[in-house]
């Protein structure tokens, strides 16, 4: 009888350190998860800003781009108009 219970105060014990075990690394897995969302939550922000910078650079280059191109147009329209600047 002894013997039984001696076998189970064993496997009871086991079965304790086991389950111990299994709830540390799980309690870990829980603080890698908030972990990753964490720099997931930074990534989405650092993205939203790179796009942000991005249409405000292409904007900008459109209008400056525009400006220029009507410079142009003045240009060739003032060359067409006087003819004798040619060299």
């Amino acid at each position: 009888m002894e013997n039984i219970n001696n076998i189970t105060v064993l496997f009871g014990t086991l079965i304790t350190l086991l389950l111990s075990v299994v709830a540390y690394f799980i309690k870990q897995l829980h603080t890698d998860f908030k972990s990753m969302e964490k720099d997931l939550i930074e990534v989405k922000t650092m993205a939203l800003i790179i796009k942000t910078e991005f249409k405000s650079d292409s904007a900008l280059i459109n209008q400056k781009l525009t400006y220029l191109e009507r410079r142009v147009q003045l240009l060739e329209f003032q060359h067409i108009k006087n003819p004798e600047n040619e060299k």
